[in-house]
């Protein structure tokens, strides 16, 4: 079963920078698609950022500030988080689906079957 366990959030002011982490058991990267994806306080889910072994993509909210990485040997997905502004503060969680990532994984968090428990990312102006 997989298991997803995200970390790295915490408080940070506009303008700065945080990285999160997500740690990824029974699960290849090779044959996943990974995806961040947040939601706010009373706003829709929404995604972030999603990767597989050969590409990435971003939502236009983040694109430009925002980069997923993989780390194929420890199993981690990373969300680096720059020039953070104050419309970003949410609940960040980490998803994986079988198989590469399309044009539509960004708008389809229900096509992911595996949730982390998510991490915090207050942002203060």
């Amino acid at each position: 079963q997989v298991q997803l366990v995200e970390s790295g959030g915490g408080s940070v002011q506009a303008g700065g920078s945080l990285t999160l982490s997500c740690a990824a058991s029974e699960l290849s990267f090779r044959w996943n698609c990974m995806g961040w994806f947040r939601q706010a306080p009373g706003k829709e889910r929404e995604g972030g950022a999603v990767i597989d072994s050969d590409s990435a993509a971003y939502a236009d909210s983040v694109q430009g500030r925002f980069t997923i990485s993989l780390d194929n040997f420890k199993r981690i997905v990373y969300l680096q988080m720059t020039n953070l502004r104050p419309e970003d503060p949410a609940m960040y969680y980490c998803a994986s689906r079988g198989g590469r990532c399309d044009g539509t994984d960004l708008l389809r968090g229900d096509r992911f079957d595996s949730w982390g428990q998510g991490t915090q990312v207050p942002v203060s102006s």
